[in-house]
């Protein structure tokens, strides 16, 4: 049974033929992320069937995501603790004529926003996606204001979902973390009366008022630091990897809920020291529900909500790899079909990345099937091993065919050229699969 399969098996659409049309969907799609629908399909009777999949309206998003949370809960359920990261993405389907898009950040660029939550461990393996918000915006009012749901509900209700969710986790610790955005005030107080089943994990935005010329931050720093701690910031576009020295703070107080109560809070500041080259310094100033009373736990804390990029890397691999911004449906409903699909095909991708990084000697039938590692030895034209190989061999390999160089200084592959490199894998496995159909029928090419 392909990873397709195994991980939408609970899946039930309300007739066994939708359910059929999904798996075989997502195994089109995730052959070739990088194609147009019809590209993926490969024959206009798939393409037909895709298309009526994402028009029907008796289809909803939430049952195709249901059977991946249910394996991410089952996958999250081996880990001591869980970063559960939200943010949110622009989709953007400026041109397009899509009925229910809104506006932007510009009033007049047209597309739709996506808030997923996704489940990492602390080693950062993509572990799945856990919910979604997708909406698009209403245009706004002559006097300026925008009708609809306040946005930042988002935030609130991302939380309570985790918080619902918990009680199946009796053993994992959930961890909620979030960027600037997600600083507010009405969030720590909804964890706060829920009694906090799920850690909070925040960037501070707001340099609070605690007093009468007293400020959040500023109390924080007023002392001498915890010490110090280093870590290598990785390449970004446009920057080299180089190691990054903080000086690290924390306190833990009471930040005033506005209406005459508190939060209890720990405040965090990691102050990179201004730099030669006039490079800008890093300084995090986060919030978390969590005790903070070492330099070591505070580092924890650090490596945590560093672990955020991850969802970078997923819309990454989302936009750019699956281009979903180039999807033509028709609507908004269809596009959130359609998205929720690619949202798996992304973590499937990031997932295999960051595997072969993390556990590089993990057998590689546990993530390919015999026909797809094989495939990767034939097109690099290298003779197949006598034992199954490790998943990083593979993974390598896999890359070397979307362009990696495999040279000694280039580090592990990206999720780029392993999204590229997949495509061709996949292509060849059900080659293979073919002739192996056409042999057992006594048929030949």
């Amino acid at each position: 049974m392909n990873w397709v399969a195994t991980e939408f098996k609970s899946m039930n659409l309300g007739d066994p033929r939708r359910k059929q049309r999904a798996i075989h969907l997502i195994e089109s799609l995730s052959a070739k992320p990088t194609a147009s629908i019809p590209q993926a399909c490969g024959d206009w009777a798939d393409t037909i069937g895709a298309y009526r999949f994402f028009g029907n309206e008796e289809v909803q998003w939430e049952d195709i995501l249901a059977p991946h949370i249910e394996n991410s809960v089952a996958r999250m359920a081996a880990h001591e603790h869980v970063l559960c990261i939200q943010d949110t993405t622009e989709l953007n389907f400026n041109g397009q004529k899509a009925k229910g898009l809104g506006p932007l950040s510009y009033e007049a660029q047209r597309g739709m926003y996506l808030h997923p939550t996704y489940a990492i461990s602390t080693s950062r393996e993509p572990l799945g996606v856990l919910d979604a918000w997708m909406w698009a915006r209403q245009p706004r009012h002559s006097d300026g204001s925008r009708p609809g749901v306040s946005e930042s509900l988002r935030w609130i209700e991302g939380y309570e979902r985790l918080a619902e969710m918990a009680p199946q986790l009796p053993n994992t610790r959930l961890v909620y973390v979030a960027d600037r955005e997600a600083d507010i005030m009405a969030l720590m107080v909804r964890a706060r009366d829920l009694g906090e089943p799920v850690d909070w994990l925040l960037r501070s935005k707001h340099n609070r008022v605690l007093g009468e010329d007293d400020k959040l931050w500023s109390r924080v720093t007023a002392g001498d630091s915890q010490g110090e701690i280093r870590f290598t910031l990785a390449s970004r576009q446009g920057s080299r990897p180089r190691e990054v020295v903080q000086q690290v703070w924390a306190q833990a107080l009471e930040l005033p809920d506005g209406h005459g109560g508190f939060v209890q809070a720990t405040c965090i500041v990691a102050r990179e020291e201004p730099l030669a080259n006039g490079e800008k310094p890093i300084e995090w100033r986060l919030l978390t529900n969590l005790p903070v009373e070492t330099l070591e736990q505070a580092a924890r804390m650090i490596d945590w909500y560093r672990a955020r990029w991850e969802i970078e890397m997923f819309f990454h691999v989302l936009k750019n790899g699956c281009r979903i911004e180039a999807l033509q449906l028709g609507s908004v409903s269809k596009i959130e079909r359609a998205v929720v699909l690619y949202m798996v095909v992304a973590w499937r991708i990031a997932r295999l990345m960051r595997l072969g990084r993390s556990c590089p000697q993990l057998d590689a039938q546990l993530m390919f099937e015999p026909d797809e590692w094989k495939a990767a030895y034939i097109l690099n034209k290298q003779e197949l091993p006598k034992e199954p190989p490790t998943l990083n061999e593979v993974v390598r390999l896999i890359a070397r065919l979307g362009g990696f160089l495999a040279r000694k200084r280039d580090g592990e592959p990206g999720v780029k050229t392993i999204w590229l490199g997949m495509q061709r894998i996949l292509d060849f496995a059900a080659g293979i699969r073919f002739c192996r159909e056409l042999q057992a029928q006594g048929s030949c090419v």
